[in-house]
């Protein structure tokens, strides 16, 4: 029976999903690179880790990830080499949320969020977040500087307060929510890569939501909030015939939640 494969802890979620050749008149069957492999080719090429430093930072052995770097390698040269396609998806990963007091970085902000809402936050408690500007919800997920925060216990609102996002953007905004302990996001226009990004972190979403940031959130615990399960960045309109007590978006397969 083989061993079961061990989760590659990803820091951050990849902004970029897919990267496609100019002026290629028939289609190409796309690359697919694993999120996993991905991370190793962001810390080994770019961050200029080691293989034992990287394997350390993802928290699996050395030879791991030699073999996913390797594999990782493998897949650029073929896509820039046959002017193929290449698209970031799937494999073995969590993200991580900022509760590995030895990532190597000292100033990590999901560790400090990590640290001060894991605490705050029971068992029984459901944590919501709201793209949030003066009141209202803000409309580009990918730019948004503030979460408002709320903590809900049986269909009431405990507690509120809203946190700065240290100017992260697009996937770096799924692990502030990650290290927020957050379980659902309610937010306008966002984008296919954070909408990956929030279903990897097992982040129930409602986008496409306008308004004022409270009272979507009374209309969500009514099951009474419009939302658009479609929403991209340029859609921002309330969803037909959608409340919050059908479905948010669905994900793809990782290696579980964040809680």
């Amino acid at each position: 029976m083989p061993r079961p494969v061990k989760c590659r802890k990803v820091c951050y979620f990849p902004q970029i999903l897919e990267f496609s050749p100019v002026d290629v008149e028939a289609e190409r069957e796309p690359v697919i690179l694993a999120v996993d492999e991905y991370e190793t080719i962001r810390l080994i090429d770019k961050e200029g880790l080691n293989q034992g430093q990287c394997a350390a930072f993802m928290e699996i052995a050395r030879t791991t990830v030699q073999r996913i770097y390797e594999s990782a390698r493998k897949k650029l040269a073929d896509a820039v080499v046959d002017g193929r396609p290449l698209r970031i998806k799937g494999g073995d990963y969590r993200l991580c949320i900022g509760q590995c007091a030895d990532c190597g970085q000292d100033d990590c902000f999901k560790q400090i969020y990590y640290q001060q809402y894991k605490a705050k936050k029971g068992d029984y408690i459901m944590r919501v977040a709201v793209t949030y500007e003066n009141g209202q919800i803000f409309q580009h997920f990918g730019h948004t500087e503030q979460f408002k925060v709320y903590d809900v216990q049986e269909g009431k609102i405990l507690d509120s307060q809203v946190v700065d996002t240290n100017g992260s953007g697009h996937g770096a905004l799924a692990g502030v929510l990650t290290a927020l302990n957050t379980d659902v996001l309610i937010c306008g226009g966002i984008g296919a890569g954070a909408q990956a990004a929030l279903a990897a972190a097992d982040i129930k979403l409602y986008g496409g939501v306008s308004g004022n940031a409270d009272d979507a959130v009374t209309a969500l615990l009514a099951g009474e909030l419009a939302y658009n399960p479609d929403a991209g960045c340029s859609g921002h309109a309330h969803g037909e015939g959608h409340t919050c007590g059908e479905h948010g978006c669905g994900g793809e397969h990782h290696c579980g939640g964040h809680h």
